[in-house]
């Protein structure tokens, strides 16, 4: 429960001291980056994790497909709710920057990122059991792997109208999944392992349909060279970090 909180806690503290100081005034541009850590996150880290595992590929491929789904359910019944919240109301609300509509990426981002954190306590407690330095080692190696996620993840709530107090106490309570993984890693001593994989393709699935259906739509409305041009070497820089950071946390012991 140490091990797992305490990740969290450094992992998320860090991000916020970094997106608040150097980010908050170029949220719009670091969408771009966050584009780049939320599908390198899922398409080269999670993913290929899930798919290494005796799980069965089709299987997998079906929880991806269905997380899309679900995930694209969960937007609509935010746009459903939203529509009728303000039916009637006299309001012309399809200008400008509406968070009611952005905040849906937020929540989604948020749900997302439960899921990966769930994971990543079921892996801290396998470790552990496994040999406890092992256990400090698997959990230093997950704090700086979810920083550059984290990262991303408050400038997707920054970018859908949260607050930087806001942002934060939400990714704590999210970050709180992790503590509820290791201990179901910790009781059912390893045999509930099997799920890992199917709530990895889960919170993959859930980074990918922000990225894809909410941020990069976002991106292509500044269509111009010199818009596109941070975009992509934004994009790159998010990749580059994913593994460059997934590149040395593979050679721990």
């Amino acid at each position: 429960m140490l091990a797992t909180g305490v990740a969290g806690l450094l992992s998320i503290s860090a991000a916020a001291l970094f997106s608040f100081s150097l980010l908050s005034r170029m949220v719009e541009r670091m969408v771009s980056l966050s584009v780049g850590i939320l599908l390198s996150t899922s398409l080269l880290h999670s993913l290929p994790e899930a798919f290494e595992s005796k799980a069965d590929p089709r299987s997998l491929f079906a929880t991806l497909l269905a997380g899309l789904f679900a995930f694209f359910l969960l937007e609509k019944m935010a746009v459903l709710r939203h529509s009728h919240h303000h039916e009637g109301d006299g309001h012309g609300h399809e200008h400008g920057h509406d968070r009611h509509e952005a905040g849906r990426s937020g929540w989604m981002i948020l749900i997302g990122d439960g899921l990966h954190n769930f994971t990543d306590g079921i892996l801290i407690a396998a470790a552990f059991l496994a040999d406890p330095r092992l256990g400090l080692v698997t959990a230093l190696a997950i704090t700086a792997h979810e920083i550059p996620q984290e990262v991303g993840d408050f400038i997707v709530l920054m970018n859908a109208g949260f607050s930087r107090t806001r942002a934060y106490v939400y990714n704590l309570v999210s970050s709180a999944m992790a503590v509820l993984g290791g201990l179901l890693g910790y009781a059912t001593l390893g045999h509930g392992t099997h799920w890992i994989p199917y709530v990895l393709v889960l919170a993959s699935s859930g980074f990918i349909y922000i990225a894809v259906s909410d941020l990069m739509p976002q991106m292509q409305r500044r269509a111009t060279l010199r818009n596109t041009v941070p975009q992509v070497l934004l994009i790159a820089t998010g990749v580059a970090v994913v593994l460059l950071l997934t590149q040395l946390t593979s050679h721990l012991p």
